[in-house]
Order: structure tokens, then sequence, then C-alpha cells
């Protein structure tokens, strides 16, 4: 029989406007599935059912006209994201007991939807890595299978969604943070155009690089979280695209993108790294079912090269100087330390023009690529990677390095400003999930959303569950305690 977390977050937030389930029941039900695997798969560093619970009551009673599609539906929110009142430590042992006096825009907007946060998802330190494996949380594990990474710096949120501990989170995304994970984990993970979503309401825009975003097991939840993510701010340093007509949720719904020009490419960007053929055959995959849909699949050269990597590099290091009280720099793990003490050695003149390199480079590719309306590559040079791998030998440049080499795709579209997403098309023989990498023009989120619920569609869909979905009782859920829980 179904149980509550069985269904996706638009079927959960009509169950509760048929008045088969309340919000309470909902969120009752997740804590329960939080505190039985919310550790083993590293999903969370804070946990606040209380408010959770004050949230839902709220929710219940809220009236049904105006409510939005996602009115009701647990969630939460990544722990690199302001958070008023909560325990948040950007992954950090350095901030462990911060506690923000202001929320993200994006926090406000989910509140304002009658989501209801469970609490805060696991993420690698400042964002750093592409891993999430801190000294504040137990490490963000693949509920697919334990032992392997389920990535970052969106890791916990990933985790938290293929565990089934809530049906959509959100995340963020400054070189594959949303899309990395996802592939690990086999969901779907969107990186919204560049202006799209809020960053603020503090912060500089760190150059356009990230962005919050989505994360879910199906293209329609996660089209549903963008439309309450999507909203225009004033003071934001770039022009958001107009949203198409029906928001985003209408896109993936009508899943009509009309017949594309789609550039498929497997070489890698940012490495000269050997693709493993897991990868090439998912892209094989997605390109057959595309072309079975009536799209002209087309092989294309990569748009960037590995000489775009010193420059991203250079403003990756950069981006590492977050502001860090000095009497805590020692507290920093030895990656982040390693990325901060480079970015100090970096000129305001050298990372301007390393700023207008990477421009040019923009350009370059736009120009091999023009004619396409999507690209189609791999998400990940390789399918999975176990937990610890990228600190074994204890070196943190070595780290930095292996990281490169695992993900030398997705960055590229955060220096763009593309949109982007991971799908879930590909399995390894050993049966855990392998994305594939969709990107948009800039400004056609709609076209690229569409396209994904069109290709989720000629799949067969992608809403499927690693063996620990089944593994908590939930016959009772009331009264169940959380652990790592704040008032």
């Amino acid at each position: 029989m179904a149980e509550p977390h069985d269904l996706t977050a638009l079927e959960q937030a009509a169950a509760i406007a048929r008045g088969e389930l309340s919000s309470v029941e909902l969120v009752e039900h997740h804590l329960h599935r939080v505190d039985a695997l919310g550790d083993t798969v590293g999903a969370f560093v804070t946990v606040t059912p209380e408010q959770a619970r004050d949230a839902a009551r709220a929710a219940d009673a809220t009236p049904t006209e105006g409510r939005s599609p996602l009115h009701g539906v647990p969630t939460a929110i990544k722990d690199l994201t302001l958070t008023a009142g909560v325990r948040t430590t950007f992954g950090s042992a350095a901030f462990a007991d911060f506690v923000p006096p202001v929320d993200a825009d994006v926090v406000r907007f989910m509140r304002a939807a009658g989501m209801v946060s469970l609490g805060k998802t696991t993420t690698s330190e400042l964002g750093c890595s592409l891993y999430s494996e801190g000294l504040v949380a137990p490490p963000a594990r693949n509920p697919w299978d334990l032992a392997y990474t389920a990535g970052g710096s969106s890791g916990g949120a990933a985790a938290a969604v293929a565990a089934g501990l809530v049906p959509v989170a959100q995340g963020s995304d400054g070189g594959g943070s949303l899309r990395i994970p996802a592939a690990l984990c086999g969901l779907v993970g969107y990186k919204p155009s560049r202006g799209l979503v809020s960053g603020g309401p503090v912060g500089f825009g760190a150059f356009g690089l990230p962005t919050h975003g989505p994360m879910g097991r199906t293209v329609a939840d996660v089209a549903a979280l963008l439309d309450v993510l999507a909203q225009p701010v004033p003071g934001e340093p770039y022009l958001p695209p107009l949203p198409p007509p029906g928001g985003y949720l209408g896109a993936a719904r009508a899943a009509a993108p009309g017949r594309l020009r789609i550039g498929r490419f497997t070489t890698p960007m940012l490495a000269e790294e050997p693709v493993h053929p897991d990868c090439a055959a998912a892209v094989d995959r997605a390109a057959d079912l595309l072309s079975a849909a009536g799209h002209e699949v087309v092989d294309v050269p990569a748009p960037l090269g590995p000489a775009a990597w010193p420059l991203f590099e250079v403003v990756w290091y950069v981006l590492a100087l977050a502001p860090v009280p000095p009497e805590r720099e020692s507290q920093l793990l030895p990656l982040t330390r390693l990325l901060r003490s480079r970015g100090a050695e970096i000129s305001a003149g050298v990372l301007s023009a390393t700023l207008g390199e990477l421009q040019a480079q923009v350009r370059l590719g736009a120009r091999r690529t023009a004619g396409c309306d999507l690209l189609l590559c791999p998400t990940l040079a390789a399918p999975q990677a176990p937990v610890g791998w990228f600190t074994a030998d204890g070196d943190p440049a070595a780290d930095f390095d292996r990281q490169r080499r695992f993900s030398p795709y997705c960055a590229i579209f955060n220096v763009t400003g593309e949109p982007s997403v991971s799908l879930p098309v590909g399995v390894t023989g050993a049966g855990l999930p392998v994305g594939v990498l969709l990107t948009g023009r800039y400004g056609d989120d709609a076209r690229l959303i569409a396209t994904a619920a069109q290709l989720e569609n000629a799949s067969g869909g992608w809403d499927h569950h690693p063996a620990i979905w089944r593994a908590v009782d939930s016959a009772n859920v009331k009264g169940s305690g959380v652990g790592r829980s704040t008032p």
C-alpha cells in the first residue's frame, strides 16, 4: 500500500487540497523518517520539528483559495542558505553556533507558498567542494548505496529527497552543486538561468556563478518549486528572464517544446579525462529518446575546453574568501584553507583580467554551438565516487584536482549563466543512477523544462526508489522524536 512519502510533492499537495491528508500528518510522517534515516544518509545538519509542526498547523488553517500548488508540503533548506532563527552553519565548524537574523529571499518565498521546512540539509564547507563530508554532520551518503557519496554541495538535499525524507528540497549551484548530487542520487537537479532566482538579501552576486534552485524526483515537482523560487526582487544584480505563461509547472505539464536541434558532445571541458562508458551510454540513450521524440540530435564540439580551467580556478579561489572570524580560521577543513590561501594571493587586477577572459571564452563557446536550441552531455565523467575518495590521500591540492576530473562539465554552465538540468536517464551495471546534462539558451528555462519533461515521459518516468525507501515502519508516526533538533 502506498505511503505518504510515495507521493510526489504535487500529489501530496493535491491530497491536502482534497482533505485526504493534512499538512500536519505529512510533516509527522516525514519527521518520523528523518528520525529513522536522517543520520544514516547524512541528510540534515539541523532538524526543526517544533517549527515544522507550527508551520504545518498554520498551513492547514490557511483558506483554500489562492493556495500554491505546493501548499503544506514538507521540504528542507540547504545549510548554506540564511534561515532566520535557525542554526545555519554553512557546513563548517567555524559557524557551528551561528543563527542568522534574516531569511534568504528564497526561504521567504517558500514559507509564503505554504511549504514546511523540516530543517537544514548537509552541505560542503562554505560550498567549496562537490562532496558533503564535514565536521558538523555525518557525511551525505547516496541512498542507493551508502558506501558512495551523495555529492555536494547540495548533498544533504539529494540524500533527503532520494531517501524519501522530503519530496523536494531547495539547494544552490555555483559549479554543479545541484546537478552533481542529483546525478549521483537519481534525481532531477535544476540550475536556473542567471538572475531568474534571487540571491538576496545579502551578497554581491558572486560574479553570477551561483544560484538557488530546486531538486526533486520528477520534473513537474522541480518546476513547481522553481515557480515558488523565481520571483522578482528589487536590487538584484542581474535582470531576470520573463516567466512563461502558465509558469514553469505549466511548461512541464505540457511537455511540448516543439522540434529542437540538440547538440551532443561527451568531451570533458575542464579536464582531459576519460569518460566512463556508463556516462557515455546514458548520453546515447537520451539522444535516442530525443530523436524518437522528433528532435534533431547532432554532434557538436564542446563549447569550452580545459584551457578554461585556470580561469574558473581563479574565480573559485576568490569565492572561497567568505568572511570568517580570524580566530576560527583554524577550524576550517584543509581544502577550504587551501582555496582561501590561494584566493588571498589573487590581486584585483588579476581577477578583473580573468573575468574578462572568461567572458571572451563564453562568447567563443556560444559561436561553436550556435544553431543549437539545447546541449546534451554527461553530468559527470564517472557515475559514482565512494565516501572519502576525494580526501583519501590527505592532500587538499590532490582533492581539488580529483574534483575537477570527476566533474568536468557542470561548472562551464555556471560561467555562461545558461539554465542546466541533470536528469537520471542512465543506470550502472550495479543499478546505481547515472545522470545526463541538458542545457538551454540563456533565459529559455521554459523550453528546457518542457524538454526535460518530454524526456522523462519517454523514459517511462524517473520516480524510482532505493531499497532504503522501505526501511522504515511508518505505521505509527505520531509523537516520534527527532534528534539534533532545535526549538
